[in-house]
């Protein structure tokens, strides 16, 4: 990882616009390797879970109130 400088805390990080600020700065520390290594990363988690999703889809149909709805029938 390329180091151009010492990144002083600041609590401008915690807010939304501080944290995309710092996101970005440390973005321009990556190599184009490392850059590459992230979105092979994050497009491998993306097909994982369309292959979750598709596989739930597959599965038995759930109730409106999700996979722990009430029972119906018999206690």
């Amino acid at each position: 990882m390329k180091t151009v400088g010492l990144i002083e805390p600041d609590w401008k990080w915690g807010t939304a616009q501080g944290s995309r600020e710092l996101d970005r700065l440390l973005d321009r520390q990556l190599t184009f390797r490392e850059k590459l290594e992230w979105l092979e990363e994050a497009e491998t988690l993306s097909l994982r879970f369309r292959a979750n999703r598709e596989s739930r889809s597959n599965d038995e149909p759930r109730s409106p109130r999700g996979r722990h709805g009430p029972k119906v029938g018999n206690p």
